[in-house]
């Protein structure tokens, strides 16, 4: 599986983006996709998850009630709308897929393959 980040940029404090994955592949709905992030300096870490048909989500308690995950089986696509943006949000946001049963995960090593990832800046 290929990922394919995509939406990232710059906005205010307050502001929204929604941020993009693509997935090749014919398998996609075999997979449980998730969201990291990188700020600067600090260690990757997780930020929300959703099973195979979108039925689960799991968010960390830092994004949770403003950021929603989603994902579109028919367009090989999950989504991660942003909402109620901060500074402390502004990191390189990663998509990956996991091919494990069971969910949900919340450590990178249990995803199995990673987009290159996409910048997200929130200016005070």
């Amino acid at each position: 599986v290929q990922l394919q980040a995509s939406g990232g940029g710059l906005v205010q404090a307050g502001g929204s983006l929604r941020l993009s994955c693509a997935a090749s592949g014919r398998t996609f709905s075999r997979y449980g996709m998730g969201w990291f992030r990188r700020a600067p300096g600090k260690e990757r870490e997780f930020v929300a998850t959703i099973n195979w048909d979108g039925g689960s989500t799991f968010y960390a308690d830092s994004v949770k009630g403003r950021f929603t995950i989603s994902r579109d089986n028919a367009k090989n696509t999950v989504y991660l709308q942003m909402n109620s943006l901060k500074p402390e949000d502004t990191a390189v946001y990663y998509c990956t897929a996991t091919s494990r049963r069971g969910f949900p995960y919340y450590a990178p090593g249990a995803y199995d393959y990673w987009g290159q990832g996409t910048l997200v800046t929130v200016s005070s």
